[in-house]
């Protein structure tokens, strides 16, 4: 197969790929990636240990999900918004790709695939230090199926954030605001049931919250069918949303 042969939204995936690259060689990016989780696992998980139980099981175990499902929502997000939002107002460079022969629908797919990707690799760094640090890790299919839907889900909505933000300032106002907010509040450090009743309705309303949900979980019941549903339909509206506004697009 040649390259005139290779989907439209392959050329939007490479080249980000092809940055990705160059940053995997640096080991400050490798370092970076992993820092915050990292020094979360640390304090919370090797701290506490296993002298607390939640959930029927130790603290350590029952914080790695959390972690990965925090990790991969800050990296897939993180990296498309804040990618589209520099190649929009300062490089110039996603002007290039609308006024190429390369659909809307294209260049969306290509986003949030190498967002994905590299949301998965943050996850795989967790997991090993996890598995490094516990040793007993089983995961089971929905855990993987629930984790590609978050990176879909998060590298949809950093398309939406990086598409809509007018300076890279408000990049970070949106991760003040809704990123943070949730990767503390979701259930990545501890149960959604020791939250209080006023607070619950919203953490609720947080699709991680879901993530977590479906992530601990050893098999698909009726809650998780339910929070299933929910990270599908918001991977699908913020999906639909950034490939309305790319194809709006008209700086």
């Amino acid at each position: 197969m040649t390259f005139k042969d290779c989907p439209n939204w392959y050329p939007i995936f490479l080249r980000e790929m092809l940055m990705f690259r160059r940053k995997l060689i640096k080991m400050g990016y490798l370092f970076s990636a992993m820092i915050v989780p990292v020094i979360y696992l640390a304090t919370f998980g090797l701290g506490l240990g296993k002298s607390v139980r939640i959930e029927g099981t130790d603290y350590l175990t029952y914080l790695i999900p959390g972690l990965v499902a925090m990790s991969s929502m800050t990296n897939s997000y993180t990296w498309v918004a804040t990618a589209l939002n520099l190649n929009r107002i300062y490089f110039k460079t996603f002007q290039i790709f609308v006024q190429a022969p390369v659909s809307p629908f294209s260049i969306m797919i290509g986003q949030v695939l190498a967002g994905m990707v590299k949301g998965l690799f943050a996850s795989l760094l967790i997991l090993t230090v996890g598995f490094i640090a516990s040793g007993t890790l089983y995961f089971t299919p929905l855990f993987f199926v629930t984790l590609l839907i978050n990176c879909f889900m998060f590298a949809s909505l950093g398309v939406i954030t990086g598409m809509m933000t007018s300076s890279h300032e408000d990049t970070s106002t949106y991760n003040n605001f809704f990123i943070i907010p949730m990767a503390f509040f979701s259930g990545t450090f501890f149960p959604i049931d020791r939250i209080p009743e006023g607070l619950k309705a919203l953490v609720y309303i947080f699709p991680l919250t879901h993530t977590n949900i479906l992530m601990r979980k050893d098999y698909l019941d009726l809650s998780g069918i339910i929070s299933l549903i929910i990270i599908i339909s918001y991977a699908t509206l913020f999906f639909v949303i950034g490939s309305r506004l790319i194809r709006q697009y008209s700086e």
